[in-house]
């Protein structure tokens, strides 16, 4: 029981230790985390139409 004590004061300083981003930091890194989504997403969903068409004439 004193070593799960133990960790959870260890974690509790080391989370003091994090330097967490600002809302404006935050905001930014989502809207390019959703801009990157959506371009793969464009992406992988074009090469799949491109594989279904060519696995439809093929077969």
């Amino acid at each position: 029981m004193k070593n799960v004590f133990q960790f959870f004061v260890q974690v509790r300083q080391e989370l003091g230790k994090v330097v967490w981003p600002s809302s404006n930091e935050l905001i930014g890194s989502v809207i390019v985390v959703l801009i990157l989504v959506c371009a793969f997403s464009i992406y992988l969903g074009a090469l799949d139409l491109f594989f279904y068409r060519v696995a439809e004439r093929v077969f």
